[in-house]
């Protein structure tokens, strides 16, 4: 694997390199990620804590994960947690995915919108074509309650989301 390591308002030293380095390196063992793939690390220091955002393009998406800790250290570990934790989960899913439906592989919790959110940020997006199970297994790695692509079925813009029962809703846009 390939690192590409950056500070935010940090200094990243060598040692930082080497735990991050070493850390990461453990994930090969993942059939999902290959030694061409490059990881991201962003070390970002606030006042009050350490931030580390990993980002690993993999075969299946995009793993991500994002951990604030007083103690880099412990948040470069508990990232690398979490980056564990999505790739078993995927791994799962995909082992299931002729035996299940995907719809009963992935069970959370909604969450309550607050009426006071505000428009913060814009981001635009390149829709990928893909199926269906396509976009739910990349929503659900990179954590969001929603994913927009470009269905190949249909051969039209759509957009997965996840419902506060647990399953899924989709949306086709007529163009």
């Amino acid at each position: 694997m390939k690192f590409e390591i950056y500070g935010d308002n940090v200094e990243i030293t060598e040692g930082m390199r080497h735990r991050i380095e070493t850390k990461l390196s453990f994930l090969n063992k993942y059939l999902l990620i290959d030694e061409n793939t490059t990881a991201r690390v962003v070390a970002k220091v606030y006042p009050t804590a350490q931030k580390v955002e990993i980002t690993i393009p993999s075969k299946v998406g995009i793993l991500r994960a994002e951990v604030m800790h007083e103690d880099f250290y412990a948040a470069v570990d508990l990232a690398i947690d979490k980056l564990e934790d999505q790739i078993r989960r995927q791994k799962t899913r995909l082992s299931r995915r002729h035996k299940d439906s995907l719809a009963e592989t992935f069970v959370d919790e909604g969450k309550e919108n607050s009426a006071k959110d505000v428009l913060v940020r814009t981001k635009v997006i390149d829709a990928e074509e893909m199926t269906l199970d396509e976009a739910i297994m990349r929503m659900e790695m990179l954590s969001h309650s929603f994913f927009i692509y470009r269905d190949v079925d249909a051969e039209k813009m759509a957009v997965v989301y996840k419902r506060f029962d647990g399953n899924y809703g989709l949306i086709e846009v007529d163009e």
